[in-house]
């Protein structure tokens, strides 16, 4: 095992892009460095466990290779997290070996005994568990916000607050909260904001420019976009991000070919994200008239309120849609059985189309009343919608709910 943790690496030869370059064309070329990788237009794997450096690791750092064991860090992190701290306006961002591992790592780091945690209700089933389970354990409160509540931000935190978590749109129910004015209520208490932007992705809300102070994506999901790996994000200021680094010596990193798959899929993401955005709208919209469906969620559907949010801080609204089946859990099994172009199967945001329980996926450790306290019904199913020709989702999607009749 190395005994010391390397640092965050310099950005050291990417090259600006001008401020009028849009988010398509930095996706391809904020991150270009061929001058340091033999000429190569496609960065190299660096698929090594450590790191020569000439005589001891201070005299290395000094002379500006950074490296010393993959568990902390690896030049293959070094292009796709670029392009992340881009795209969020960010001043710097860590890659980590899952969403789950980036959040918690966050939340270790900066929180103490006695420090209050302000967390919205409407947070991903893994954040749950660590709010719930873990930070309890190191002397760490948490104080819940409904989301019903959450519209009313300086009543839910307080002097004591230390830090403010929040997703929007939220999983599964995509409810949208207002990250501006959050930010504003959490400062004006002297505390941090941590959103969760994994469903939105950078290319249609960007936190950092509201107020956020620190931004996570489980990159797993869209900013992968393929299924095929796990990884995770944490961009924000130096400030608070680099004091994280020792505490990722825990062997939170991403390995590197899950890096180098990384920075493949960032070249199409606001491509791939059009698409996302067409087929969220077009099937909440067709969908939200049908008999068999009790409820349609959809971003800034909650309320007036929330589609003025959404409407003012985001630029599309992603492909997910979440289903309340009007004949409850006893309907899930048929439908989801109909299904041609829609996989069952967990996690969300790659380019084929999946469909999952919250009950028996991402929120199964919260018991029924709880989950019913969070507004997610037994008949819930959350689709997410890939990049497949809309008019075949919608057809999808119909004749499987028609088959419940």
């Amino acid at each position: 095992m190395s005994e010391e943790p390397s640092r965050p690496p310099p950005r050291r030869g990417f090259e600006p892009l001008p401020e009028w370059v849009g988010p398509t064309t930095r996706l391809v070329h904020g991150a270009r460095r061929p001058e340091l990788n033999a000429g190569a237009v496609v960065p190299p794997i660096y698929q090594t466990s450590t790191f020569h450096y000439p005589a001891s690791h201070s005299e290395s750092a000094a002379h500006g290779s950074v490296y010393l064991y993959t568990r902390n860090l690896n030049p293959s992190h070094e292009g796709p997290a670029e392009i992340i701290r881009q795209l969020e306006g960010a001043e710097t961002a860590r890659l980590f070996g899952s969403g789950m591992g980036a959040i918690t790592t966050t939340l270790l780091s900066l929180l103490q005994p006695g420090d209050e945690v302000v967390a919205l209700e409407g947070l991903y089933g893994g954040s749950l568990g660590i709010l719930r389970g873990l930070l309890p354990k190191f002397g760490v409160r948490v104080r819940w916000v409904s989301d019903e509540a959450a519209h009313e931000p300086e009543e839910a935190v307080g002097s004591s607050a230390r830090l403010v978590f929040l997703e929007s749109p939220t999983n599964p129910l995509l409810r949208v909260h207002d990250i501006a004015r959050w930010a504003q209520a959490a400062h004006r208490a002297g505390a941090l904001l941590l959103v969760d932007n994994t469903f939105a992705t950078p290319i249609n809300q960007r936190p950092i420019p509201l107020g956020a102070d620190l931004v996570v994506h489980s990159v797993t999901k869209y900013l992968g976009g393929h299924s095929d790996l796990v990884g995770g994000v944490l961009a924000g200021s130096k400030e608070l991000v680099d004091p994280i680094d020792p505490s990722a010596n825990v062997g939170a990193a991403l390995d590197p070919f899950a890096a180098f798959l990384l920075d493949r899929s960032l070249k199409t993401l606001s491509l791939r994200m059009a698409r996302h955005n067409e087929n969220g709208r077009r099937v909440a919209q067709a969908l939200s008239p049908h008999p068999e469906l009790a409820r349609v969620h959809y971003p800034g559907r909650a309320s007036p309120e929330e589609e003025a949010i959404a409407r003012r801080q985001m630029q599309g609204r992603s492909g997910m849609v979440s289903l309340s089946l009007a004949r409850g859990a006893s309907a899930i099994p048929k439908f989801l059985g109909r299904l041609r172009f829609v996989h069952v199967a967990a996690s969300l945001g790659g380019v084929e189309s999946l469909a999952s329980v919250p009950g028996e996926t991402s929120h199964r450790h919260l018991s029924a009343t709880e989950r019913r306290t969070r507004g997610i019904d037994d008949g819930l199913v959350r689709v997410s919608l890939g990049i497949e020709d809309p008019e075949d989702l919608i057809r999808d999607l119909t004749e499987a709910l028609d088959a419940l009749r």
